[in-house]
């Protein structure tokens, strides 16, 4: 009976790892603003006048080698473009800032892939 009572513990255990990371999907784990795309989760942070783009895929770091991207921005009437390079496993980094209400067009490509696009808003 124990024995039985450990395997079913143990199950509900390995059960809820991807349960947990279904939860966070979406979600922004740095302070700054999620967007999505195919395969992959980006979460555009901006401080000190650096953008640092957080790239994953179901909660895993997605590496970010080779990678390349262009980070649009649109206040109100105004357009700005930000490109962005691979700065670590899964950042792409550039110099700009962000303001509340600004909407976000970000375009990121790996050697030899379709663009991924993905949307935000400043909140």
């Amino acid at each position: 009976m124990n024995r039985l009572l450990s395997v079913l513990c143990l199950s509900a255990l390995f059960a809820a790892g991807p349960l947990l990371a279904h939860e966070m999907h979406g979600q922004p784990m740095h302070g700054g603003v999620v967007a999505e795309a195919g395969h992959a989760q980006f979460e555009i942070v901006a401080r000190d006048g650096v953008l640092t783009v957080y790239a994953s895929n179901h909660g895993e770091a997605l590496s970010t080698a080779g990678a390349t991207g262009k980070l649009t921005v649109l206040s109100g009437s105004a357009k700005r473009e930000i490109e962005l390079k691979s700065s670590g496993v899964d950042l792409l980094q550039g110099k700009g800032t962000l303001a509340a209400g600004d909407k976000l067009l970000l375009n990121v490509v790996w050697p030899g892939q379709s663009p991924l696009t993905a949307r935000a808003v400043v909140k």
